[in-house]
């Protein structure tokens, strides 16, 4: 909140270049421009912390709440510089602008180099923060010596300019920087447009007012600014292929901006890399090495009974549909994909085609586009006793720890399951680590049995396929390390849990499986015991209104 009984100090009326209404005028547009800027920089912050770290909840908390902290201490601090408000106002904006326009590049940096973004997001978010909430007091202290008014009409503009800026700001970061410049340009357009407005209102409207000595160092310091910014600016491509080396290696063959993530692949055929990865947004998904024994482990136990017809809810890589297409008597298999760009991708790279056994080749599998929860949500719309079509149904996604799959591992994503079963159907779900995750691990089995589900949990061992390679590598390489401590085997494990409506489906392989690489009975009957050493009881399930999953 702003005091509204501030009053500008007693100073000599300025000697202007326009007339007061237009100066007026120019101080709000300035407002308004700042207050985008701003805006657009604590999304920035938000949007590449969730990216880096994950777990876009706490993200948004930590950035915002320390950014408003930080802007009350800015206005205090600003208190001091209200006797040379103009010149204080530049030097805020040109610094503001640099650390707002670099802050994508260093957080980005700070992952892909040391491993560890979460102290340099405090950083920014503290010191965004300070030089945003020095912004108002500086510009009321101008806006009164321009054109003398009441305090309170002073301020009701000046919040009027400033939230009208935040709008565009906000709206313009989603769908105009993000889209047609990507998270690092953006950010160094959004400093550009800070710094010039910040000091092209100094040096004009108030120029006449400053000594030479100021005048001289805004001028320089904005000049610096702006070549950072630039030199920045034309330097992105460069920085964004050494900062993909430094996280993926040199072996990266492919790297796309997909509508819904970015997608890299690594190694595999004709790469320099090793065997094939594919990253999705930053975190390992698929790894040649040993992706079997995940795939293996999630389809099969669950094809034990009829299941000529099978739903894939995520898994457009084509690896479980690799291995559910391996059953002659399926008749169809459903996939139920987000991203159309991860299964182009399936479908033409050679290496990864080759990987999935060319799945999307076979005319038994058919591809729909769209959100998991949206798609049950709109082929189950009917009674909750009808029963669907499919006698298998396979949720292949990501972690539940990831805020945003939060929705896919609810309550009523799983009531939505039950009802496109089959009579006597069974639903396999990738649960994450019950070694290294527990909570969440056994989260997901009560959610499932609150939904009407019985269940029986077991386990694989693997590497660290959701999170160990994921870009804030630090904190997962530790989290790998505990999962080895508590004998997960390997670095990590996958925990799955196989249910069905009703009572707890048997977890054994199929008479008819095919030969498998990496699962036999005693290999299950072990993963069943590993899974129930971890057992947590008496967890509450989790919902679209309570999600109970830590990132």
């Amino acid at each position: 909140m702003i005091d509204q009984s501030v009053v500008a100090p007693a100073e000599s009326a300025p000697r202007l270049p326009v007339r007061p209404s237009a100066g007026r005028f120019l101080i709000l547009a300035v407002v308004f421009v700042c207050a985008a800027c701003g805006l657009v920089y604590e999304l920035e912050l938000v949007a590449l912390a969730t990216y880096l770290i994950g777990d876009s909840v706490t993200q948004a908390s930590v950035v915002l709440s320390l950014m408003v902290f930080a802007m009350g201490l800015g206005s205090l601090l600003a208190k001091r510089l209200r006797c040379r408000a103009a010149v204080g106002f530049g030097l805020v904006e040109a610094a503001l602008a640099l650390l707002g326009g670099c802050s994508a590049m260093v957080l980005y940096a700070t992952f892909a180099w040391m491993g560890e973004s979460r102290y340099a997001l405090i950083g920014f978010s503290l010191s965004i923060g300070i030089l945003i909430g020095a912004e108002i007091p500086l510009l009321m202290t101008l806006i009164q010596r321009v054109s003398r008014q009441d305090a309170g009409g002073t301020v009701a503009d000046l919040f009027a300019a400033d939230y009208v800026g935040a709008l565009v700001g906000g709206l313009a970061f989603p769908f105009l920087l993000l889209p047609w410049f990507g998270q690092l340009t953006g950010a160094l357009l959004t400093g550009g447009v800070n710094v010039v407005a910040g000091g092209a209102l100094v040096l004009w409207v108030f120029g006449r007012d400053l000594t030479g000595r100021e005048r001289g160092l805004l001028l320089l310091v904005n000049v610096l600014v702006l070549t950072v910014l630039g030199v920045a600016a034309v330097m992105v491509d460069d920085f964004e292929r050494a900062a993909r080396r430094a996280v993926y290696g040199d072996g990266v063959r492919v790297a796309v901006q997909t509508d819904v993530q970015e997608v890299v692949l690594t190694g595999g055929r004709g790469g320099r890399g090793g065997p094939l990865k594919l990253y999705l947004d930053g975190r390992l998904r698929v790894s040649e090495r040993d992706e079997f024994r995940y795939h293996e482990a999630l389809v099969h136990p669950a094809m034990s009974g009829r299941h000529e017809r099978v739903l894939l809810l995520g898994g457009g890589d084509g690896l479980a549909a690799r291995e559910v297409l391996r059953y002659p008597d399926v008749r169809s298999v459903t996939l139920v994909e987000l991203d159309p760009g991860v299964a182009r991708l399936a479908r033409t790279d050679p290496a990864l085609a080759e990987l999935n056994g060319h799945a999307y080749d076979d005319p038994r599998l058919r591809v729909e586009y769209g959100d998991a929860f949206a798609w049950l949500r709109g082929r189950g719309s009917g009674s909750a006793t009808e029963r669907g079509p499919y006698d298998v149904v396979i949720s292949d996604l990501p972690n539940p720890g990831i805020t945003p799959s939060a929705k896919l591992y609810s309550e009523e994503f799983y009531g939505l399951a039950s009802r496109v079963l089959a009579e006597g159907g069974r639903l396999a779900v990738h649960a994450g680590p019950p070694a290294v995750r527990p909570r969440t691990y056994w989260t997901v089995d009560a959610t499932l049995r609150a939904a009407g589900f019985g269940t029986s949990p077991y386990s694989a061992t693997g590497r660290a396929a959701g999170f160990g390679a994921g870009p804030d590598r630090a904190h997962d390489e530790k989290n790998a390390d505990e999962g080895e401590a508590a004998g997960a085997g390997t670095r990590a494990d996958w925990g799955f849990v196989l249910a069905a409506v009703g009572r707890p489906p048997g977890v054994r392989l199929p008479p008819d499986a095919p030969r498998l690489r990496s699962l036999a009975a005693p290999v299950l009957e072990a993963g069943v015991l590993g899974a129930e050493r971890t057992r947590l009881r008496d967890l509450p399930p989790s919902t679209l209104v309570h999600p109970r999953y830590a990132g």
